[in-house]
């Protein structure tokens, strides 16, 4: 069976857009010509492709369907590119990308910035955490990753990157108030911190190895890297961060190391295996910035 790029195309629009209407726009057709569109390709496979919720979502099948979709539309823009034919000029194809939220705000931006002064390419970044952005390789959502994960994704080849290593710092003042006496199991109970979010488990991994019941203790959430830095560098709590947060501010005595082992997560860029030269030089970028600003 023959699946039509241009039914399977607008499927990855529906998801990329959330509902039937947006992605008409997007594919200037009537919302009608969505529905049929979709309707058709779901009797050709067999399968239920999409549910229509808001915004709509993937099935299982419909995930093959969009990474299928992306792929084809990646491929055929190497091709054209590589055959210099007018209609490539300045047509913008859009990359969709993984990272954590730490990598996002320190180093990873720069070179996607590089990137789009060389080709016409709109980058659609999705930031979640490191522990699960291979998730949104295998459902099709992301071409390429920034991951913990080091062993590679159905169908996606894997670099490493190197490490960031998070140590637990604070304010002067914040550990006068709470660790007066150090950062002890009895104090660390009592002392407040900032978690990321609810799947951020640093802090508490640092606060185990420090023999600390995670049962009492009291944490504050802030979902936003800059911010959860400011946090910290605020006073609000102890908490983990990487050098590039944090180095300007030990060096000047705003904020102190807390003791204790630092936490190292290593890193790695998962892609689809194409051969596309542009997601190669995509890699490629990648890598040599975290070269740069990463740990070995």
């Amino acid at each position: 069976m023959r699946i039509d790029p241009e039914l399977a195309a607008t499927v990855a629009a529906v998801v990329d857009e959330g509902t039937l209407e947006a992605a008409a726009r997007r594919l200037n057709v009537t919302p009608s010509a969505v529905s049929q569109r979709i309707k058709s390709l779901e009797q050709q496979v067999g399968r239920v492709l999409l549910v229509r919720t808001k915004p709509a979502r993937a099935t299982e099948a419909g995930e093959a369907i969009v990474r299928l979709a992306r792929q084809l539309a990646l491929l055929e823009h190497d091709a054209v590119s590589a055959l210099n034919l007018d209609e490539a000029r300045g047509r913008a194809i859009t990359i969709p990308l993984a990272v954590n939220a730490d990598s996002m705000a320190t180093w990873f931006l720069a070179p996607l910035a590089r990137l789009a002064t060389r080709h016409p390419v709109v980058f659609d970044v999705h930031r979640d955490d490191q522990d699960f952005t291979a998730g949104l390789l295998e459902s099709g959502t992301v071409m390429a990753a920034v991951t913990s994960q080091s062993a590679p994704v159905a169908g996606c080849r894997v670099r490493p990157l190197g490490v960031l290593r998070y140590e637990a710092v604070a304010t002067p003042g914040y550990v006068a108030r709470w660790l007066p006496g150090g950062a002890d199991a009895a104090a660390l109970t009592r002392a407040p911190f900032v978690d990321f979010d609810r799947r951020d488990d640093l802090q508490t991994g640092w606060l185990r190895a420090r023999g600390v019941s995670l049962d009492a203790v009291v944490r504050h959430y802030v979902p936003a890297s800059h911010d959860f830095a400011e946090a910290v560098k605020l006073g609000l709590g102890w908490g983990m961060l990487p050098p590039m947060q944090s180095a300007d501010s030990l060096a000047d005595g705003s904020l102190v190391k807390l003791g204790g082992p630092p936490i190292s997560v290593a890193l790695y860029w998962q892609q689809w295996n194409l051969r596309s030269p542009l997601l190669s030089e995509i890699a490629d970028e990648i890598a040599a910035e975290a070269a740069r600003v990463l740990e070995g």
